[in-house]
């Protein structure tokens, strides 16, 4: 008796409170429902998509999916006249194809494969770049060496010693070298190159990311930078004489070198943009954003991570946050849906987003709530950030979600403080200095495992924190928002 006593306390406590039949808020919760939040995210944590990694085709069609969805909804394109607000992801990587090393003397041409007869010293010489010159020997490139040749517009060859890389490319470049060229002593049996450059050629081949929103490109090195096999040297070396001798100090090599690599640039990503116009003239410039993040950490260790939980789950939630608005109809103020991309690596989306915001002219932002990780846990058990013990953050928006959580069974909000800065919520908070919301169901044992599956989600839990964003937005279409 107790047992059922307790059952029908709680279900008494997690039922919403009644809404006036066929209203605006009645009809947007009422079109939150699990089994279509089930069925999106069996298609969305699928295997084939593969974990929806940034950068990767996959998460195009993730991109392309949300799209396709909002289109049939009546949604407005969120990034301008996209619906996908691009940001650049410089990809240091060689294209083994169309990098090569080419040797021309009177003997003809030699040509030598990136990875198994050169290498290069670090990650700054993966780049493209097209040089062909003279080749004169420098010694052990130390000052003095440099000094005593003439390097400018040519190859300055030095064998490998142990100064310091980054004295030996800066006295080259102070001389106006063309390029430095690396080898081990021909004259002896080691050979270095392979074993010291292994991890920067993994990484020239796999690609090697670099996001720096609002900051200069990490720096390229000024001139390029190889490191020969000692097959190459003596090859090299023998163009010139004997293969098993370095030349002479100052000596130029009867040949020259084409250094050409390519591969490196620029990848566009994608953050998925939806506008929901507000309907009052002037509240509906100031626009609520919410967000989460569709991206996931993709294969690893040979295995698909499906991310069905981080962040399936609060994906989905708001895609069914859009068919609720749909039913709702238009709010007073604008909101503006995004689904971001990157923040596995950082949370690069956002950032990008964040520091050249895209809205419509005369709009700005005003609030976010992001969600992240709604679908695991015990069904009552929620988190947000901040809460009161981070006093300066603390806002109207918790405030908010502590009032209506229980409606949607959600009895006492937990703190998720320790999160503050590890969702996308802190790049709206820091650059765009608004108040933020980040309702969040905590980690479990399959967070980042290939375990992270839809048959282990909650989806009337997904359902439920959703319908609490709805609530949310419905209150604060005040003419002052909630402090």
């Amino acid at each position: 008796m107790l047992t059922s006593l307790l059952a029908c306390a709680f279900l008494a406590f997690a039922s919403p409170a009644p809404q006036e039949p066929g209203s605006p808020l009645a009809r947007g919760l009422e079109a939150i429902r699990a089994e279509e939040i089930r069925a999106d995210l069996y298609f969305f944590a699928d295997p084939e998509l593969k974990g929806r990694d940034t950068p990767s085709n996959e998460q195009r069609v993730a991109a392309r999916f949300l799209r396709a969805r909002l289109e049939r909804l009546g949604f407005t394109p969120g990034a301008g006249e996209s619906w996908f607000h691009e940001y650049p992801l410089q990809m240091r990587k060689i294209d083994e194809a169309r990098t090569q090393l080419v040797l021309s003397g009177a003997q003809g041409e030699t040509r030598l494969r990136f990875g198994h007869d050169y290498f290069f010293p670090s990650s700054s010489d993966i780049v493209s770049l097209d040089h062909e010159g003279a080749v004169v020997f420098c010694g052990k490139g130390e000052k003095a060496d440099f000094e005593a040749v003439q390097a400018a517009g040519k190859f300055a060859l030095c064998v490998v010693s142990d100064m310091p890389a980054r004295r030996r490319m800066r006295y080259a470049e102070s001389e106006g070298a063309l390029g430095l060229i690396l080898i081990p002593d021909p004259a002896q049996d080691q050979d270095p190159a392979p074993a010291e450059c292994k991890r920067t050629t993994e990484y020239a081949l796999k690609g090697l990311p670099s996001f720096r929103p609002g900051a200069a490109s990490e720096p390229d090195n000024a001139i390029g930078q190889l490191f020969l096999s000692l097959p190459a040297a003596r090859t090299l070396c023998g163009l010139g004489g004997d293969a098993r001798k370095l030349p002479a100090l100052g000596a130029e090599l009867p040949l020259r070198v084409h250094d050409l690599r390519d591969g490196s640039g620029a990848i566009p990503l994608e953050n998925v943009c939806a506008l929901w116009p507000g309907s009052d003239p002037t509240l509906a410039k100031e626009v609520l954003i919410v967000s989460a993040h569709y991206d996931h950490v993709g294969m690893q260790g040979g295995k698909i991570h499906p991310g069905a939980d981080d962040n399936g789950s609060g994906s989905m939630g708001l895609l069914a946050l859009a068919q609720a608005l749909k039913e709702h109809g238009p709010l007073r103020r604008t909101v503006l849906l995004m689904w971001v991309s990157g923040e596995e690596k950082g949370l690069w989306g956002s950032a990008a987003w964040t520091k050249a915001p895209i809205l419509p002219a005369g709009h700005r932002a005003v609030a976010n709530l992001n969600i992240d990780m709604i679908g695991r846990n015990a069904p009552d058990y929620l988190l947000i950030t901040p809460t009161k013990a981070l006093a300066k953050e603390y806002n109207g928006l918790t405030k908010l979600a502590e009032e209506l959580a229980p409606l949607e069974g959600f009895p006492k909000l937990g703190s998720a403080d320790e999160y503050w800065s590890r969702s996308d919520h802190a790049n709206f908070a820091q650059n765009l200095k608004i108040p933020v919301a980040f309702l969040f169901s905590d980690v479990h044992a399959d967070y980042h495992q290939p375990t992270d599956t839809v048959e282990k989600i909650d989806y009337d839990k997904i359902r439920r924190v959703t319908r609490l964003v709805l609530r949310m937005l419905a209150r604060m279409q005040t003419d002052t928002l909630p402090s």
